[in-house]
């Protein structure tokens, strides 16, 4: 059994920032300069679709597997010895496509999560296909689990069956809906007993859009350990497995759950 009190500290780096609109090679090259400051993490998180923004134009702007941004970010994640992770508009070997995170890992491994709950207020839903299993990967012994924005809302997809340390959100969720994002974001935390880092950009994007940010870490009591407010930047902080495990000693909630199995 793992012993959460052996695990090192983990150092996050949340990217909050503007997106050029369709442009993936402005966006690379933005978050290039960006990922400077981020030396040192063991963990960076870019927004969802962070090479597009939020599009629907899936056919025109999806890339292959193994395309362009896969290969950036297996390049930045080697540069800077970290894992870099966000999600990318990606055309699947079967024709399909996809909202895709990729977690790209310094010794050059990308492993991947597809967004389970399309957006269908905005017509996702008829541009992409839902992915089909939760993920959960690993650095540094931590368990990491990685959801998509609209996944936000959805309890029983962020419910943790996995002994999960830290649950991650990647997302670009509109201001119009700010109160949801800041209230259900410690919801996740407090009841599945772990912390949860969310990345939003800030800006407009193409359809005029606005977006507040509001990018924050959460520790397992839904209590803020880092808030971005409404500005760009690159925010960090450090995460300490040890808290994690004095907390769910004393409050063992998790025996108490209820078992259910998900059917899709």
């Amino acid at each position: 059994m793992r012993d959460l009190n052996t695990l090192p500290d983990l150092e996050l780096v949340l990217i909050q920032t503007t997106l050029a609109w369709q442009d993936a090679a402005a966006n690379r090259e933005y978050f290039t300069r960006l990922l400077e400051q981020a030396r040192g993490a063991d963990l960076i998180i870019l927004p969802e679709m962070f090479t597009t923004g939020f599009s629907m134009s899936a056919a025109q702007l999806a890339e292959p597997e193994e395309g362009p941004t896969y290969s950036w970010m297996r390049e930045q994640a080697a540069r800077l010895d970290a894992v870099v992770t966000g999600s990318v508009i990606i055309e699947a070997a079967d024709g399909s496509h996809r909202n895709r995170l990729l977690w790209a890992c310094p010794n050059g491994e990308i492993l991947h999560y597809d967004k389970r709950h399309l957006f269908r207020m905005a017509g996702e839903h008829q541009h992409y296909t839902a992915g089909e299993r939760q993920a959960l990967f690993e650095l540094n012994g931590w368990r990491v689990r990685p959801l998509i924005c609209y996944d936000l809302r959805f309890p029983v997809w962020s419910r943790d069956a996995h002994g999960t340390d830290l649950l991650i959100y990647t997302a670009n969720w509109p201001a119009a809906r700010r109160n949801a994002w800041n209230r259900l974001l410690p919801a996740r935390a407090i009841e599945n007993l772990c912390f949860v880092a969310a990345v939003n950009r800030v800006g407009k994007d193409g359809k005029g859009y606005p977006y507040s940010g509001d990018s924050q870490v959460l520790d397992f009591l839904g209590d803020p350990l880092l808030e971005a407010g409404e500005g760009e930047g690159v925010f960090r902080t450090t995460l300490r497995a040890r808290d994690l495990a004095a907390f769910r000693e004393k409050f063992p909630a998790y025996h108490d759950g209820d078992r259910f199995e998900l059917k899709l």
